[in-house]
């Protein structure tokens, strides 16, 4: 800032009178100690510093309507720290109902993920336990063995969730659970970290302190009774959903005593009974918790069979007695005693935590097969660990067939794969996170400590550690294929193309940074393999040594490609040709644009080189059939772009090519074919066309003599016409007016046909029109002449 001169401050105030600031009057919000707010401090845009209100009023220039003070030195040293309004602090608050209600009924989109996250506390105790017996094992006695016991109560709707772990003392229940996203793993992990402990455990699951709380999704009324090692008395803690407060009192029923741990009960909402059937929890466990590293024990019906006597019929028994000689046998039959007793659900050690050497190929296919229901043995699989700046495990599978729907190409979101956090299943609903969409039928687990998930543990967020991960998740997949199509089995990759090839033709189109692993792996026929498809490095190593390229067709079967015009020069050359006959090939291949620096090139479109250009020859021939390709192009008008000489043909008169940049024949049947296509875009996107002729075929030659002698003569122009109708239909194109064609083709099959098995029509009618004159003009009687026989020899 600057000092304003006296005459600055003179000019200020002749010029501010339209200008009328008023300053306002800045009362102070919110209570400091010590200090009152009575007085008023006014302000203005020209004061600086410390300023006495009372003091500066009486200096105030009302005539031009602008309040100024004293006038200060504009530097540092000017402000006083005092003058600065103290800066208050406060705690946020929450309506903690309101945030109950938000945890309940917001936070999760699954109702059934309430045991996931109880069985995940009930772990996590016991992971305590065992990490703080190393150092006390005291902890340990009379607490019995370390595991989960989930008991119900189908007719009263009640589930009991017990835990052997570490408890709580009545101030880890308040601080727990009574402060809501208060963990205490992450707590706990926390004090390990102070300690320089943490070596241990990373096998704790929790970190967000809201899991317990999900138990208000299907419970009206949760109640928590634990006892600690630590403590002599046992606490209950009773909370009720949608309620701000909540209740701890000490057990004294001594039949409710526990040696060790917590055990909550949860008493279900009306509509949530069903969650209390014991198969239904069974089945949770087992989808959820399945690889928790403790036994998970549910309460089940069991029973076993044993045979007991039945009591005979009195007339059977009487009958019995008569008969003296029939022995008498008792009657049984067999029943089933039911009774109940715990059952272990869950595996203790996952498949994938094992080392890969220790691990046959029986146990991986059991496993996929159990799994994911499925009852063929995987093509292959892949069991792998990931370290360094992300680290995982996963195993990954190649499924032996496609699902009968074969959606999943179309539909991103499948259940193929199964992701896991510490051993507890997260979420099988993934929209390509994990694998692109052209890689959806892989199947397999993954499970990461690293992950990031929303508090729900249910989605997956996006972040670098994801991506990291899905790019290595697809390096592994590629690596499985790849071993596949190595194998000296043949018909295993045959196998995997007929059910997959069209996902990784789908991958040359949506993934451009995987051209390099895509390539390798896709399969096509061929002019010289028409009935086993061949790799590209097939076609690389069978390439002549001048050829440049690699060549393809697009059709729709491999009938149709071997028949077309296109290859002919081709085959002569002994070049070799890949059919592209499934409609995705041409945009696959398409989007690759070149494999090993070989660029790929489509015959059925201009400017095709053979790499046999003879300029000479090529001019001479311009010079004699330059004149018939202008007036073919007169004739056709806007059909065609142009009328060239055709390097490509050798048996054909014609062809239709497709411009450089346009669709091909083949694309623009596909496009025509769309059931939600964009009909507008077939005008612009067709591109040109351009009409190739064979300047050795006799019908070419002819029509070059017409163009010379008589370029008017309506036999030419028809032959023309056809000509051009014809090169459509062979080159792949569908006519527009396919009746005025079918007319065409009749009229020349009649001028070609005319009295070739008969005589014409014209001499026909000539010859009975002779034969009836006589009868019509003749009117004389003509006599008959006697004539006498004579022998042979005489002389009359």
């Amino acid at each position: 800032m600057h000092r304003i001169s006296r005459r600055s401050l003179s000019t200020i105030l002749r010029h501010a009178a339209p200008h009328r600031n008023t300053a306002a009057p800045i009362s102070h919000s919110g209570s400091v100690v010590g200090e009152t707010d009575t007085k008023v401090r006014w302000h203005s845009v020209l004061v600086g510093g410390k300023c006495n209100p009372a003091k500066s009023t009486t200096q105030l220039n009302l005539k031009n309507g602008l309040y100024f003070g004293n006038r200060y030195e504009s530097t540092a040293a000017a402000s006083d720290a005092t003058s600065a309004p103290p800066v208050e602090k406060y705690e946020y608050q929450a309506e903690v109902s309101r945030l109950m209600d938000l945890i309940v009924n917001s936070l999760y989109s699954n109702k059934e993920v309430f045991l996931r996250e109880l069985v995940s506390n009930a772990s996590d105790a016991l992971d305590k336990l065992r990490f703080l017996s190393v150092t006390e094992p005291d902890l340990l006695k009379g607490g019995g063995e370390l595991d989960i016991r989930i008991q119900t109560d189908t007719d009263n709707g009640i589930i009991n969730i017990t835990d052997s772990g570490i408890g709580m003392t009545r101030e880890e229940l308040v601080d727990c659970l009574g402060t809501i996203a208060q963990s205490g793993t992450s707590k706990f992990l926390k004090a390990l970290k102070d300690t320089k402990d943490a070596g241990g455990d990373s096998n704790l699951i929790g970190q967000f302190g809201v899991g317990f709380y999900s138990a208000f999704l299907v419970a009206d009324r949760v109640v928590v009774s634990t006892k600690s090692p630590k403590s002599d008395k046992q606490y209950i803690w009773q909370g009720e959903a949608n309620a701000s407060s909540y209740t701890i009192q000490e057990e004294t029923d001594p039949e409710k005593i526990l040696p060790r741990g917590t055990r909550l009960t949860l008493y279900l909402k009306r509509d949530d009974k069903g969650f209390a059937h014991p198969e239904r929890i069974q089945k949770l466990v087992k989808n959820y918790s399945q690889f928790v590293s403790f036994p998970i024990y549910t309460w089940q019906e069991k029973g076993y069979t044993k045979e007991v006597e039945v009591d005979e019929d009195p007339a059977e028994s009487k009958k019995d007695e008569q008969d003296n000689k029939t022995e008498k046998k008792k009657k049984t039959k067999t029943v089933v005693e039911k009774y109940w007793d715990w059952d272990l659900t869950n595996e203790t050690q996952p498949i994938w935590l094992r080392n890969p050497k220790e691990v046959t190929t029986e146990d991986y296919n059991e496993f996929y097969k159990k799994t994911f229901n499925e009852y063929l043995d995987p093509l292959a699989s892949s069991h792998f660990t990931t370290e360094g700046e992300v680290e995982f495990r996963s195993i990954l599978y190649v499924p032996a067939v496609a699902p009968m729907g074969k959606d999943d190409m179309i539909n991103p979101k499948t259940k193929n794969i199964r992701l896991y956090v510490k051993r507890v299943f997260i979420s099988d609903d993934f929209d390509g996170e994990l694998f692109p969409r052209y890689l959806s039928f892989i199947k397999g687990v993954v499970d990461s400590n690293d992950l990031p998930l929303n508090v729900s543990r249910e989605i997956l967020q996006e972040s670098r550690i994801v991506r990291i991960m899905r790019k290595r998740l697809v390096r592994k997949a590629f690596d499985m294929i790849l071993g596949i199509s190595m194998s000296e089995n043949r018909e295993d990759y045959d196998k995997f193309w007929e059910n997959f090839g069209k996902h990784l033709k789908l991958g040359c189109i949506e993934d451009r940074e995987n051209h390099k692993r895509l390539a390798p792996l896709l399969r096509f026929f061929s002019s010289q393999s028409e009935d086993v498809m061949i790799s590209l490095d097939e076609y690389v190593e069978n390439m002549k040594p001048e050829q440049k390229d690699i060549y393809f067709i697009a059709a729709d079967s491999v009938t149709s490609a071997s028949n077309t015009p296109f290859l002919e020069k081709l085959l002569q050359k002994d070049l070799e040709v890949l059919y592209l006959v499934d409609p995705i090939d041409e945009v696959a291949i398409t989007n690759l644009k070149s494999y090993k620096e070989k660029n790929f090139v489509d015959i059925s479109k201009e400017d095709l080189n053979l790499g046999d250009k003879n300029e000479e020859k090529e001019k001479e021939i311009k010079q004699e059939f330059g004149q018939t390709c202008d007036w073919i192009k007169k004739r056709l008008g806007d059909k065609v772009a142009s009328v060239q000489i055709s390097n490509r043909l050798s048996t054909s008169p014609c062809v239709l090519v497709s411009g450089k940049f346009g669709w091909s024949a083949n694309m623009e049947r596909l496009m025509k074919a769309q059931t939600v296509g964009d009909t507008s875009s077939l005008e612009y996107m067709r591109g040109r066309r351009v009409f190739e002729i064979n300047p050795e075929h006799p019908i070419i030659q002819n029509l070059n003599a017409a163009s010379r002698v008589n370029p008017d003569d309506a036999d030419a122009m028809r032959a023309i016409d056809l000509l051009y109708d014809a090169a459509l239909v062979s080159s792949g194109f569908t006519p527009e007016n396919p009746a005025e064609l079918g007319g065409k083709i009749y009229e020349m099959m009649g001028l070609a046909l005319s009295g070739k098995w008969s005589a014409p029509v014209a001499e026909v009618q000539e010859v009975q029109h002779q034969e009836a004159a006589p009868q019509h003009n003749s009117t004389e009687t003509l006599e008959g002449e006697v004539v006498e026989p004579v022998q042979a020899g005489s002389q009359k």
